[in-house]
Formats: C-alpha cells, sequence, structure tokens
C-alpha cells in the first residue's frame, strides 16, 4: 500500500517516513502543502498522513480536503500536538478517518492503515478548469440569469432571458481563450468585441453601471460555483492560478464593457 507522509519537520519526516517503510508501506513525502497537491494530483495513495500545523494552523485540513475532493476513498490520518487534538476532532471529523495525538507510535499507524485501508483505483485523468468552462457554458449561464434573474434591481429591467444574456456565452468563450493562450497575470487587455458590443446593449436597455458592475460579479460567482461542482475531475495543481486569471479577465471584459457603456453615454448626449 502506497501512502503519502506530509510534515514540514524534516527529522520527523524522516523517521515516520523510515518507520512505515520497515512496516512495509510504500511512502511518499512532502515537506509543505504545495508538495503535497502536486503527490495528490499526480499519484494514487491508500492512505494520507499528515500534521496539523506546516506551519499555518489549518494545513493539515487543506491537505485532507485536497484529498477528500481528488482521492475519495484513500484513509486519512491527522497528527496534532495537545491542546490541539480536541479542536482538529471536532473540525475535520466528518473529513478525517483517524485523529491521533502526538506523540503516537508508527507501528500504530501502520496497523490502523493495514486494517482499514484498501488498494484503490487508479486516478482518472485530470482536466484544465478550461476544458470543464467550455463544456458547462449553458449551465454557467443558466445559473447566472437565476441569479440576476432573483435580484430586484436587476429583474426590475423587463428583458426576455434571450435579450438578457445574449453576449454573456461569448465573454465565458473570451475566458476560457485567456486560460489557453494567455496565462500571465495582468497582461495587457485583449480587444473584446462581445464586451463591446454588451456596453452598448446595457445602454440601450436603461442599465447603470452599478448594475453591469454586479451582474458581472454574479458571472464570477457562477464561473467559481462551476468550478467546484467539477472539483473531482480538476487538475488540481492549477486551480489557484486559473482562479486569479478569471478574476483578472473578467475585470477585464468588465472594464471594456464599462468604457463603451459609458461612450454610449456620451454619444447620445
Amino acid at each position: 500500500m502506497k501512502v503519502l507522509v506530509v510534515d514540514d519537520d524534516d527529522d520527523v519526516r524522516s523517521i515516520v517516513e523510515e518507520g512505515l517503510v520497515m512496516q512495509g508501506l510504500e511512502v511518499r513525502a512532502a515537506a509543505s502543502v504545495r508538495e503535497a497537491l502536486r503527490e495528490i494530483v499526480s499519484q494514487n495513495f491508500d492512505a494520507l498522513l499528515t500534521d496539523l500545523h506546516m506551519p499555518g494552523a489549518g494545513d493539515g485540513f487543506t491537505v485532507i480536503t485536497a484529498m477528500r475532493h481528488l482521492q475519495p476513498n484513500a484513509l486519512t490520518i491527522l497528527l496534532s500536538g495537545y491542546p490541539d487534538v480536541e479542536r482538529a476532532m471536532d473540525s475535520i471529523s466528518v473529513q478525517a478517518d483517524h485523529v491521533f495525538g502526538k506523540p503516537v507510535g508508527i507501528k500504530q499507524i501502520a496497523q490502523v492503515i493495514f486494517s482499514d485501508a484498501k488498494p484503490r483505483p487508479a486516478i482518472s485523468a485530470k482536466e484544465p478548469v478550461s476544458n470543464i468552462l467550455e463544456r458547462e457554458s449553458a449551465v454557467t449561464v443558466e445559473n447566472w440569469l437565476r441569479r440576476v434573474e432573483n435580484t430586484a434591481e436587476l429583474a426590475a429591467i423587463p428583458l426576455s432571458s434571450q435579450d438578457r444574456s445574449r453576449f454573456v456565452p461569448e465573454i465565458l468563450k473570451n475566458i476560457v481563450t485567456r486560460l489557453r493562450k494567455t496565462r500571465e497575470m495582468e497582461a495587457p487587455a485583449i480587444p473584446s468585441l462581445d464586451a463591446v458590443a454588451h456596453g452598448r446593449m446595457r445602454h440601450r436597455q436603461g442599465y447603470t453601471a452599478p448594475l453591469i458592475v454586479q451582474e458581472s460579479r454574479m458571472l464570477q460567482v457562477s464561473i467559481f460555483e462551476t468550478i467546484q461542482r467539477n472539483l473531482a475531475g480538476v487538475d488540481f495543481s492549477l486551480v489557484l492560478p486559473d482562479v486569479m486569471l478569471i478574476a483578472d479577465e473578467v475585470d477585464s471584459q468588465l472594464t471594456q464593457c464599462i468604457d463603451s457603456f459609458l461612450r454610449a453615454g456620451a454619444e447620445e448626449s
């Protein structure tokens, strides 16, 4: 059986690793949350053994949550030093299979792994966020539309669902393109004819700039909801940079939309 050991203390990590190997287990070790996530997305594990503090108080929770999302059948074990163990048990009892207070014997951990862990199937291939957003575009737009129509200030503008969401699918396509082609943060804005047309249309429909901003925020929430719903199939190593790029591109699209909206008002006056 293969075990992932996560601890930022080099001495402790080495002792645990060597001890579990002597008990007949295959062990991979990680010294940080980032290293642990890299292991979780690239290899299949039968069990996870992680410290609570590395050095943040919630680092162990982060690692266990990632393992639960990506390898839900893996046995999870949390190690915590007194007085954290009681709080840890309350906070993560629904996620961790076992919580042990330090110190704990290597043989005891190995016995738990051998008795509770089962061989796991191989990890299915993970896909990038851009693929998920492309595939789930219609659902994302529908969720955005539901939010908009349930917001009094926005619903007060009488529009059909088609007119309200006319350019939103194209704006989503632009976000997918940004994830695939221009991954630098704060890169020069790529001109978006869809965002420009959206701004002019919103002016004709009687929107205000704050209402456009509100809609944009709802679109971002709907995108993140789509990612969360598909998290088990996401390439976890890219989630954080992709979320940052999405936020940056939504802001870029919004800026172009507002500029177009204001120009339309200036031309009219």
